[in-house]
């Protein structure tokens, strides 16, 4: 898979070169490239924003910039998904990952101000598959950590990133359900106990622990998640 993020600060990529997905470039399994918006700018103060029509607080980023980099970008065959991080967008969910780690090429456009030109999404939908995602009900001061987390939940799902591919059937979110609690040596900490389940060898007992775990934690932390 090839990973492309436009931003102007491209320094919060950085952290995409450690652990795992760091590994799965040295391995070329994954190609993630940042890009920084400013390059496609043609003034001497690199100038990305301006004042929204309308008035309102606050700048929005222009369409210019973004135009000339969706033209470098994006691949004529139209296999390119464009992602707006957002909090006006869908809300990203492990199906979400699932969905997006089959494709082959994705963009990151991540926005900063007051957002982006309206008329950059538009165009951009000419061109490819265009989905606004959002991290969560809440705003972050810019799109960059939202698309890392997003990079990371999508790469580890592409085959050959993590190690033990059978670990990812069994976390949270994958069959609905919160990860049921885990355990590892000493049997006994600081007067805690492993559940004596855990160490029964009784491979069928701890199965049907281990899921009634994931029903009674998620009905007690995400009860949303059931009813869904």
């Amino acid at each position: 898979m090839r990973i492309d993020a436009i931003t102007i600060f491209p320094a919060y990529f950085d952290a995409l070169e450690l652990s795992l997905l760091g590994k799965a470039r040295e391995k070329s399994i994954l190609e993630i490239n940042v890009h920084d918006l400013r390059d496609y700018t043609h003034d001497k103060h690199k100038t990305v924003d301006d004042s929204p029509y309308g008035g309102g607080a606050g700048m929005l980023m222009k369409p210019e910039p973004w135009g000339e980099a969706f033209d470098e970008l994006l691949s004529p065959a139209g296999e390119t998904v464009v992602i707006f991080t957002s909090p006006a967008g869908e809300l990203f969910k492990q199906a979400t990952a699932q969905e997006l780690a089959n494709a082959k090429h994705i963009v990151f456009a991540c926005g900063r101000y007051e957002g982006i030109d309206q008329r950059v999404v538009e165009y951009a939908s000419t061109k490819s598959q265009v989905r606004m995602i959002s991290l969560g009900d809440y705003v972050l001061n810019g799109g960059e950590v939202a698309a890392i987390a997003m990079i990371e939940a999508i790469a580890r799902l592409i085959p050959g990133v993590i190690g033990n591919a059978d670990s990812l059937s069994e976390e949270s979110h994958n069959d609905g359900l919160l990860e049921y609690p885990s355990y590892t040596k000493p049997a006994e900490w600081r007067g805690f106990e492993v559940p004596e389940v855990l160490l029964s060898g009784n491979h069928a007992l701890i199965a049907k622990w281990r899921k009634e775990q994931q029903v009674e934690r998620t009905k007690k932390v995400r009860p949303d998640l059931l009813e869904d």
